[in-house]
């Protein structure tokens, strides 16, 4: 009897472990908001941070990162440990973690479908298919062997073959995925934790997708929330996934600052947080006033605002009083302004164009940008690659510089002469203006100011062009923007990430100033086969020289990430790669 009992618990804890754990609580809402509109929730399709915010909850990558260990460390998600790595770094076999389901969804036919390997393999091979076009692609180019050679044959034939056997990249069985790679390449694990690299079922893409393959606006994942409202560019709703199987909040830090965090959400099984209400507000003191009347619980403090809330980097008294949470990093990012090289007038590597941009880039006062844009909210970015990134160099001194009198003794050599109006022409003498590209937003339209500034103190005309963020974005992986500001945030903490911003086959992907520079891509395809360290790291400064000559962007700050949060909300903290929080937060009922 005894025996039987000791079977029927065993088997009733096995059922248990076997369920998905129970929904989240729906009374729990978070409410957040966004300051420019999202673009759609095919995690091989978008490139926007925000859209990528919300594909990091309703999809999961094989791995992820510890929400508190700084440095950021990789752990798995999806995956059953870290992957197995041999033939120096060139051959990864993943191993999934079983009984891993996605959200319901008819595409599906009224069953229960189980995570595997074959959905892993299908989303890498997403990120190649031509008709999708994803900006994501380098992630994969000239990485697993016989992938390139199968979108040669795509280009040609019109069809990308899913079906088709693929050394590279290979479902070994039901659970298990196998990685084989033309080259040795140690930060895998990198890209294997990058949202791009989601799960994807293939079943739902063939139900849902567009005639450019993409599934924008049906969304179906693994994660631990699903998509339920979507009001384009207005509001975006989430809801706990009833088939995830939730964590326990486990986590540790060695940062004593966070030690009541821990106190507070170890132990608890997550998520917890049932809904997520996200707005989209783009004007700057609409969010600060939502977020003040209580209506939001999380927003960012972009640097216009801070002079309102903050003093340095402290809450002001009213804030701290109501027990308004600070959380505060640099983001590991850089902003620029970039001039796209394919552009008539601003674009070539001739040695007049060559002169112009580096006028522009000489003229533009990142001082001014940081002191009166972003009230002090950032700190210049004198090198490609962040702090809190592998390759960083903290003493870089930047030959770019703010100089408006050498920028303009560079215009006269060059034969940019001034005419009657003060404005300067072509060396042919034709008209000069360069178009740039901004949001309609105030805090856009306040650097349009400080941009139209610059020129004018060198004597170039400058037209400003609005669009709707997600229209720019289209624009600028077509090449078809003259110059924009443009910032990028770590997808993984290494140099590489940063690096290929600039590579010539990355133009219409991540290479928004379509810079095509042979130097720099031989020097950047040498770093590529390399690990982290000295050698690589001289390549990086090489490089680093390579595009200050040719200006084909100003570095101009890093920011300052003010993450405003309201007291009943716990367990955040900034985390400077993860940019989805939501399941590991929770929501103080009234009284606690």
């Amino acid at each position: 009897m005894i025996r039987a009992h000791r079977l029927l618990a065993a088997a009733a804890l096995a059922l248990a472990l076997a369920q998905p754990a129970a929904a989240a609580d729906p009374a729990k809402v978070i409410r957040d908001v966004f300051p420019v509109a999202e673009t759609g929730f095919d995690p091989q399709a978008v490139h926007d941070l925000y859209s990528g915010t919300v594909v990091q909850a309703l999809f999961e990558t094989l791995y992820t990162y510890d929400y508190l260990a700084r440095p950021a460390k990789v752990v798995p998600l999806a995956a059953d440990g870290m992957p197995q790595v041999s033939d120096n770094g060139r051959t990864y076999v993943v191993r999934l973690k079983k009984g891993i389901h996605f959200a319901p969804d008819p595409a599906f036919g009224g069953a229960k479908r189980e995570l595997t390997a074959e959905d892993y393999a299908y989303a890498l091979k997403r990120l190649a298919d031509p008709r999708i076009r994803s900006p994501w692609a380098f992630l994969v180019e000239g990485k697993f062997e016989g992938l390139d050679e199968m979108v040669e044959e795509a280009k040609k034939g019109g069809k990308f073959d899913y079906d088709r056997k693929l050394a590279g990249i290979q479902a070994v069985d039901r659970h298990t995925l196998r990685l084989r790679l033309k080259a040795t390449d140690y930060n895998l694990p990198y890209v294997l934790a990058h949202e791009p690299t989601s799960a994807v079922a293939r079943e739902v893409v063939e139900k849902y997708a567009g005639p450019d393959g993409r599934v924008m606006a049906n969304p179906v994942g693994t994660g631990p929330y699903r998509l339920e409202q979507w009001v384009r560019s207005s509001k975006i709703v989430l809801t706990a996934n009833p088939s995830y199987r939730g964590f326990t909040w486990n986590f540790a830090s060695s940062d004593p600052a966070d030690a009541k965090l821990v106190a507070a959400m170890k132990g608890k099984r997550m998520p917890q947080v049932g809904r997520v209400e996200i707005a989209i507000i783009e004007e700057d003191q609409s969010r600060l006033l939502a977020f003040q009347n209580g209506e939001l619980d999380i927003m960012n403090l972009e640097g216009p605002l801070a002079p309102n809330v903050l003093d340095g980097d402290r809450l002001k008294p009213e804030f701290a009083k109501k027990g308004v949470q600070l959380s505060r990093i640099v983001d590991p990012e850089i902003s620029y302004i970039y001039w796209n090289l394919q552009d008539p007038v601003v674009g070539g590597l001739a040695k007049e164009k060559v002169a112009l941009r580096r006028a522009l880039a000489m003229s533009y006062p990142v001082h001014e940008d940081i002191k009166v844009l972003r009230n002090g909210q950032a700190v210049e970015a004198r090198y490609p690659i962040p702090e809190g990134v592998v390759g960083h160099q903290p003493n870089w001194q930047p030959s770019i510089k703010y100089d408006p009198a050498g920028a303009n003794a560079l215009l006269d050599k060059f034969g940019y002469r001034k005419g009657p109006d003060g404005y300067r022409t072509l060396p042919d003498g034709k008209p000069l203006a360069v178009r740039h590209s901004s949001r309609p937003d105030t805090a856009a339209r306040q650097q349009d100011e400080l941009v139209k500034k610059a020129y004018d103190a060198i004597g170039v005309r400058v037209e400003i062009h609005k669009e709707k963020f997600p229209e720019l974005l289209k624009l600028e992986k077509q090449c078809k923007l003259t110059s924009r500001a443009a910032a990028w945030i770590a997808d993984y903490p290494d140099g590489d990430n940063f690096m290929q911003l600039l590579y010539g086959p990355n133009v219409f992907q991540s290479n928004n100033a379509c810079a095509k520079i042979p130097e720099y891509d031989k020097l950047y395809e040498q770093s590529i086969r390399m690990p982290p360290g000295p050698a690589r790291d001289k390549l990086y400064q090489d490089m680093t020289r390579i595009v200050e000559a040719y200006a084909p962007w100003r570095l101009t700050i890093s920011r300052y990430r003010n993450q405003l949060v309201q007291p009943r909300v716990q367990g955040y903290r900034r985390h400077p790669v993860i940019h989805s929080y939501w399941q590991y937060l929770d929501v103080a009922q009234p009284g606690q």
